[in-house]
């Protein structure tokens, strides 16, 4: 069917598109005001089409420090006793005890450049460096929170921003350790940092604002309880049962594990999303599916931090959603996050294709599928490729060796178990093209600050 364009609209033809509705042959967008306002499927190009291979939906990023990208690499080198994430976070409170609201912002748009150029059209900023250097507050509770609004509006992603609640060291309300005072605030400056958020982030289009409590370690009870009318309507994020430790604490503190505590004490629904969740029990992660929450799983950190395997076969057998994310950035790829997924439960159980739904099935389709379900749905957004939704795309290079004679589901399985971001050649955020032949349009003016702030911070 014919479909009149409206003077203004971008039109973009894909030989085929992963479509909400499943694959689709010879499909043309209209996309107004960065909206898709119409698919065609079937359609014939026309002269003036702009046109490409194959589009994908894009990625939700669900869990990012965006500042930790600049520490990628000085975490590597064996201390004194066995290293686990507790040594690590030491590095990360010298590094980021330097950075300033300009420094964040450089580290910052090269993290959201490289999200963009590896897959991810949106991104989670759980962001937890509030104040100045040596904790004092800023005037403006939500000065660091305007640089990682700028640095989205640099880069182009598409941004939730989820400012974090961060007030003791450990659970039962310990106070809170030196190396922490540039985290650490009390509830009602939370609630000033959350109306300060709102304002700033409207100079972004559709950027949602969320609450993220940091952990059940580094906020009460009470402080639990009272966010409950702050997040109303809001995405809710909470880092949960990432270590062997920290659950260990927690059944000293409570008598109960994290997950389980979590569950038996909050509203957890489908506005959640508890990252990690690596260590639970058959029953909690039954529990956890049927919540309705979302599981926000960062297999390469995990992995570069021993924290363990999530148990992703039983928890999507029960019908849980996941998304996946960055979180310390120390290497940024969407293609990676999946692989990493399913290989981890093949190594775990010693099989293979492990998180495919049934026999049959591309592990590629539905991994890539329900990561853009899941993300997109833990961050507030709408995902997939549908008439209503941001046009947020990401173009595979057919042309790419590892993606010659695939089609379709195959193409997903190509993209992510063997060609990786290599393949991916354009990138379009609401519609405008952001990523060309795999680099970002501002790569180099972006990688140069970049190398300046890291400079000063390592001087």
């Amino acid at each position: 069917m014919a479909t009149l364009h409206r003077t203004g609209d971008r039109v973009l033809f894909f030989d085929r598109a992963m479509l909400a509705s499943g694959w689709a042959r010879d499909v043309r967008l209209t996309i107004r005001s960065g909206i898709i306002a119409a698919i065609e499927t079937g359609a014939a190009p026309r002269p003036d089409d702009d046109r490409h291979g194959c589009a994908l939906p894009g990625m939700a990023n669900l869990h990012s420090h965006a500042f930790q990208r600049g520490m990628a690499g000085l975490a590597e080198r064996r201390g004194p006793s066995d290293d686990s994430f507790w040594t690590w976070r030491e590095v990360m409170y010298r590094f980021v005890g330097r950075m300033t609201p300009e420094d964040l912002h450089a580290i910052a748009a090269l993290a959201y450049l490289e999200m963009l150029e590896g897959g991810f059209t949106r991104v989670g900023e759980f962001h937890y460096l509030h104040h100045d250097i040596g904790g004092a507050a800023f005037g403006d509770p939500a000065e660091m929170s305007s640089a990682i609004v700028a640095a989205a509006q640099e880069s182009g992603i598409a941004l939730t921003l989820l400012p974090v609640l961060y007030s003791h060291s450990g659970f039962g309300a310990q106070p809170p350790q030196a190396a922490q005072l540039r985290f650490v605030m009390d509830s009602d400056r939370y609630a000033r940092l959350i109306e300060a958020a709102d304002k700033v982030a409207v100079a972004l289009p559709d950027a949602v604002v969320g609450i993220a409590p940091h952990s059940l370690r580094a906020v009460s009870a009470e402080q639990l309880d009272a966010l409950a009318e702050l997040g109303a309507g809001r995405p809710v994020h909470i880092h949960i049962a990432e270590q062997v430790k920290e659950v260990a604490d927690c059944v000293a503190w409570s008598g109960q594990r994290p997950v389980e505590w979590l569950l038996d004490h909050a509203a957890v629904d489908k506005r959640w999303c508890l990252v990690h969740a690596t260590h639970m029990t058959p029953d909690e992660t039954e529990r956890l599916a049927k919540s309705g929450a979302v599981a926000g799983l960062c297999p390469i950190t995990e992995a570069n931090l021993g924290d363990g395997l999530f148990p992703a076969e039983a928890f999507v057998a029960a019908g849980g959603r996941f998304g996946v994310g960055s979180d310390s950035n120390v290497l940024i790829d969407a293609s990676e996050e999946l692989r990493l997924l399913e290989y981890g439960q093949r190594l775990l159980h010693r099989g293979r294709n492990m998180l495919a739904g049934g026999e049959g099935r591309s592990t590629g389709a539905d991994i890539y599928a329900a990561a853009v379900d899941g993300g997109a749905a833990a961050l507030g957004a709408a995902g997939g490729l549908r008439i209503g939704a941001a046009a947020d795309i990401v173009g595979l290079d057919l042309g790419h060796p590892s993606l010659a004679g695939k089609a379709d589901d195959a193409l997903l399985d190509a993209y992510i178990f063997a060609a990786g971001r290599s393949a991916i050649d354009d990138v379009w955020r609401r519609g405008e093209r952001l990523v060309s032949g795999g680099r970002h349009r501002d790569r180099a003016g972006i990688v140069r600050r970049y190398i300046a702030a890291l400079g000063r911070l390592a001087a």
